[in-house]
């Protein structure tokens, strides 16, 4: 008899530490899982910031950009009124003044293709801070209990 005793109290002890056994598993699961979750928002919060400084770059250099053209489009003028014969200017030679404006348009249009690219990184950039909201938005949704969809 005393062994069959013995049997039943190892079975409700095997009982007890299964129990404590999923409940360890189970707090462990949850430490995973949030901690999971935070190195998820720092990741999200880094690209964040990446983001931003990329963003930040291609604005200071679409101002450099915009005087390095409006300081060509002055320069072409005065060229443009040079070859005109409308400034008094008479030093240098047409096809000097031709030459120069040639390189001006060159210039001009190296700029311009410049600022195209860096615009469609800007809009990239929008796109994907669009994209990441959307996600973490999707990860809030997903977070919701079963009973409370």
């Amino acid at each position: 008899r005393k062994p069959a005793t013995e049997y039943s109290t190892s079975s409700s002890d095997d009982e007890f530490e299964s129990k404590t056994s999923l409940t360890h598993k189970a707090r462990r699961a949850l430490r995973r899982r949030r901690k999971l979750e935070k190195e998820t928002k720092l990741l999200i919060k880094q690209e964040e910031l990446k983001r931003l400084h990329k963003a930040q770059a291609v604005q200071r250099q679409l101002e450099e950009l915009e005087e390095r053209q409006r300081a060509l489009e002055i320069f072409g003028v005065k060229l443009e009124r040079e070859l005109r014969g409308e400034s008094d200017s008479g030093t240098k030679d047409e096809t000097q003044m031709l030459h120069e404006w040639f390189q001006l348009v060159l210039e001009k249009n190296k700029l311009m293709r410049y600022e195209s690219e860096l615009l469609i990184i800007a809009q990239e950039l929008e796109l994907e801070d669009h994209q990441s909201r959307l996600e973490q938005k999707l990860r809030e949704k997903m977070a919701i209990d079963g009973k409370s969809k």
